[in-house]
């Protein structure tokens, strides 16, 4: 039998070897909506409720404001996979108003301000490694409380939307298509109809879609899109193609003539790249152009005293042995090589021909530096005057500091419809002209983030503006001099999520471009704080925030850092903060670094760390020295500029020092019984090439493990999770009932091995059976990316970092003491946590002020929907209060404010003649101190308030 099992999975091994997986079909996704959708209204944990515990002080990316032109306190809001947010005075508060939709991924937001039509367009426009897949496009008539999908499923990403002022019906649409993968579906696409039928009035190529549209101010007819080239793998992202160009339409979008065409000034060719518009009139036209194309070398040597790293790329032997000591000391201390290399030694190594003076660039290369090295020209800002025939550049110099290398990731231009010489440019930072594009000015502040996307002006009132960033929304009224901020709205963008083991415990997480944070996990979302000037959140690093660790022995010690590996080692008591990034031997390659580079501390010692890049690393004294513990654990990487061929996921088994997996973004997966003595690859029966976004080492049994692969980047939105019980020798998949979605983690409950919660790009699932079904969560929760989750292994709760909606919390104690037996009973009534008495229920400082009204869920498990009558009685069994619930079948957390009745006051008085109970301001009576019976249907539990 076992050689038939390992012959079988031989053969399924060989197929997946030539076999790529291919993207999902828009019917295939259009399918998982409708499966979610079903589980959501059947599922045992659909009344679960979710508290969303912030942050909201650093947002997440926005991608379009849509402002009332006639009354510009009211405008909405797209944030690039936190939804569509709705504001009616000024930006104070918002309401989320897609949350009744299927996704919270947005690309641009159109509104008809006349009928309140909305239109959104789903999957963010732009192109970085996070940016999600959309559905199409939905419109809403009754300001977001329903959605109808009008089309274009397979579009994945949507440029741009132009609603015609004459004619609500008329919709111009611009689409950027897949990411990964080529489409038809992209373009220009036109519908007169509302939505009901579209016409693909523009389309370039499979792999070229429309990243912007506009149209003249007062004329509709008078149109330019713009064409944009581009296809990100995971190891590598082109940004520009010879389809990038700028087009014209002169009939509303129902033709269209390329106009950036050779002589015309514009530029032509491969390096084209991302293009944005802003029109004045029908003549004038501003274009934002990301140039991809090298840049010249230069003539001139720039005068310079010491060593560069390009000195060393084409130096001799000769000639390095030549150096001055006291020249190449300095450059080593000056670029961080570890104290061993001085000039004394690396000459000696290079001497001996262990080491190349080229190496002495190389160990400085890594990803992240090749954000900021490729001598790409960069931004650029043209003009044509006579409706696009010919273009002039509006400035002499490079826009050094605007794009860098990855301006993909920017391209918005505006121009002030009072002022053709006003114009504002969205990059790093934001800058603005006053003499068309000729000079720029900054116009970054203290409390603004430096990564700009979006922007309003006035066109009625110069100097007023709104601002979209990665850091939320800002508002200037003197033209980006000052800047208030607008962030209210829980819209963070999460990667990862941890807790300590505090009473109360904090939550942390690493978010996208807005660093690492910490807060109290009771923590409310509201302005409170204000008062205090004391946020509950506190940042303790910067950049793309990661993973995060806590000594548990010392919860002020923390692990964390940002993109491509950089990570510290922090004292939050001293303020210390020492750089853990392990280093590789001079001479050889260097360690390759994923954007979300995973470590570890183990659950043996809390000195030992462990890190993941290509290889393992492992630190016995808390990152202080490193020791690679394994070969190279991927397949070597693969030519292209984002680092690829690394270490994703890290799991050691708490049953056994040393008994360790560990995942790779090319799909493989190996473990070590030995601390990494010896290595085996147990993943040759996955499908080929998918992330491995988890490894999770069981807590329960020595022998099982966990594994799920994302398909995300080959846009395979399929769901992979596999469970083994032999150390990976053989794999279950049991992904079951879970619609499609790329699945970004799986995790077991610490109290009970049958539960399972899974989080994909789509929502957050449970299963009571080990993976056999899955159970949708929906309550307080939107269709949002979850990225991560953890388990408190006291407080029983579980934390959601999601991608888009910042961090949900909700408590699970009941999943942990379930079993077959209390499905089958028709009630099952859970125990109850004690609860403090306070002075201050149903009372307020203030009449004038809502009074503090305490309450508690009862937790109830219901074998079918019906109706029933909760009692809450004395310790003598006197009946003090009762509630008629509703049940639905699963799990029903039932609100009781811990009051009584008038006649359950008088006989609790009756029963004990010491107590006196008033009423409270609220004009209601509360339990005192004491032992309370819960019944219901002949269960019952004790709730004690203290």
């Amino acid at each position: 039998m076992k050689s038939k099992l390992l012959s079988t999975l031989f053969i399924v091994s060989s197929i997946f070897v030539f076999a790529q997986q291919p993207a999902s079909s828009p019917n295939e996704v259009l399918e998982a909506l409708n499966s979610k959708q079903d589980l959501q209204k059947n599922s045992l944990v659909k009344n679960i409720p979710f508290k969303n515990i912030g942050p909201t002080i650093m947002s997440g990316r926005v991608v379009d404001i849509d402002v009332n032109p006639d009354n510009p306190t009211e405008f909405y809001v797209g944030y690039a996979s936190g939804g569509v947010w709705y504001t009616t005075n000024n930006g104070s508060t918002f309401s989320p108003i897609l949350d009744s939709s299927d996704t919270q991924n947005v690309g641009d937001i159109a509104v008809d301000w006349n009928s309140k039509t909305i239109w959104v367009g789903t999957g963010e426009n732009n192109s970085s490694r996070s940016s999600y897949a959309g559905i199409g496009i939905l419109k809403s008539t009754d300001n977001g409380e329903t959605w109808e999908n009008m089309g274009l499923p397979d579009s994945h990403h949507i440029g741009r939307i132009l609603i015609s002022p004459n004619n609500p019906d008329e919709v111009v649409i611009g689409v950027i298509g897949h990411l990964y993968t080529p489409n038809d579906e992209r373009g220009v696409f036109k519908t007169t109809d509302g939505g009901k039928t579209w016409n693909k009035t523009l389309f370039i190529d499979s792999e070229t879609g429309v990243i912007d549209v506009q149209h003249a101010p007062g004329n509709f007819k008078v149109m330019y899109a713009s064409s944009w080239t581009r296809d990100r793998k995971a190891w590598n992202f082109s940004g520009s193609g010879n389809g990038s160009a700028i087009y014209k339409s002169t009939d509303a979008g129902d033709t269209w003539e390329k106009i950036s065409i050779e002589n015309s000034g514009f530029p032509t060719g491969n390096g084209v790249g991302r293009i944005g518009l802003a029109v004045y009139d029908e003549n004038t036209i501003y274009a934002l152009h990301d140039n991809q194309f090298n840049r010249p070398k230069s003539d001139e040597k720039e005068e310079r005293r010491g060593l560069s790293k390009d000195d060393f790329k084409a130096m001799t032997v000769e000639d390095f042995l030549k150096l001055e000591d006291k020249k190449l000391n300095n450059y080593l201390k000056d670029n961080n090589f570890q104290e061993k290399y001085r000039a004394e030694s690396v000459k000696q190594m290079v001497k001996s021909g262990a080491v190349k003076p080229i190496d002495l660039a190389r160990y400085l290369e890594d990803a992240n530096a090749m954000l900021f090295d490729t001598p790409v020209i960069g931004a650029e800002v043209y003009k044509s005057t006579d409706g696009g025939k010919t273009w002039k550049k509006t400035h002499d110099d490079y826009l050094d500091g605007v794009f860098f290398s990855y301006g993909y990731y920017f391209g918005e231009i505006r121009v002030d419809t009072q002022n053709q010489d006003a114009i504002y440019v969205m990059g790093v930072p934001i800058i603005k002209s006053k003499d068309g594009g000729k000079s720029f000015t900054s116009i970054s502040r203290e409390n603004v983030h430096a990564d700009h996307q979006a922007l309003w002006v006035n066109p009625n009132k110069s100097g007023h503006l709104i601002n979209g960033n990665d850091g939320g929304l800002n508002m200037s009224y003197d033209d980006g001099e000052n800047w208030e901020k607008l962030n209210v709205n829980s819209v963070g963008q999460f990667y990862t999520v941890n807790v300590d083991n505090q009473k109360p415990y904090n939550v942390y997480g690493g978010l996208q471009d807005n660093g690492v944070w910490v807060g109290s996990h009771s923590s409310s979302v509201n302005k409170s704080w204000q008062q205090s000037g004391q946020n509950p959140w506190e940042s303790i690093m910067g950049g793309d925030g990661m993973q995060v660790q806590i000594d548990s022995r010392n919860p002020n010690i923390v692990y964390t850092g940002f993109q491509f590996g950089i990570y510290f080692r922090i004292n939050r008591e001293t303020g210390e903060n020492a750089n853990i990034q392990p280093k590789h031997q001079l001479g050889e390659s260097p360690y390759r670094f994923n954007w979300q580079t995973p470590i570890l501390l183990s659950p043996h010692n809390q000195e030992i760390l462990y890190m993941g890049g290509n290889k393992l690393m492992r630190s016995m004294n808390q990152g202080n020295d490193w020791q690679a513990i394994s070969p190279d654990l991927t397949s070597g990487g693969k030519q292209g500029n984002v680092a690829y061929g690394t270490i994703t996921s890290i799991s050691e088994s708490p049953f056994q020092f040393g008994l360790m997996y560990v995942g790779s973004d090319d799909g493989f997966v190996h473990l070590t019984k030995d601390g990494g003595g010896s290595w085996n690859r147990i993943s040759n029966s996955f499908p080929k090439d998918l992330w491995v976004s988890r490894v999770i080492a069981s807590q329960h049994k020595k022998e099982r493990v966990y594994v799920t692969l994302n398909g995300y980047r080959w846009d395979d939105f399929n769901t992979y999770i596999y469970m083994s019980d032999d150390f990976g020798q053989t794999w279950k998949n049991i992904s079951s009932n879970m619609p499609n979605s790329p699945v970004n983690v799986v995790k077991e409950d610490p109290k009970n091995e049958n539960v399972l919660y899974a989080g994909t790009d789509n929502g957050a699932y449970v299963s009571f059976n080990k993976g056999n079904s899955w159970e949708a969560f929906s309550n307080g929760l939107p269709n949002v990316a979850v990225h991560d989750l953890v388990i408190h292994p006291e407080a029983n709760d579980l934390v959601l970092g999601t991608h888009g909606r910042s961090i949900y919390l909700a408590n699970i104690e009941p999943f942990q003491n379930m079993n077959p037996k209390m499905m089958e009973k028709s009630i099952t009534l859970f125990d109850m946590d004690n609860i403090r008495r306070s002075w201050n229920w149903g009372s307020s400082w203030s009449k004038f002020l809502e009074p503090y009204e305490p309450s508690v869920d009862i937790k109830i498990f219901a074998k079918n929907d019906g109706s029933e009558t909760i009692k809450i009685l004395s310790e003598s069994g006197v009946v003090l209060n009762e509630i008629k619930a509703n049940f639905d079948k699963g799990f029903n957390y039932i609100e009781y404010d811990l009051t009584m009745t008038e006649k359950g006051r008088k006989a609790l008085m009756k029963e004990n003649s010491e107590i006196d109970i008033s009423k409270s301001q609220n004009e209601k009576y509360y339990l005192p101190k004491g032992k309370y019976t819960i019944v219901v249907n002949n269960q019952q539990t004790t709730l004690e308030i203290e």
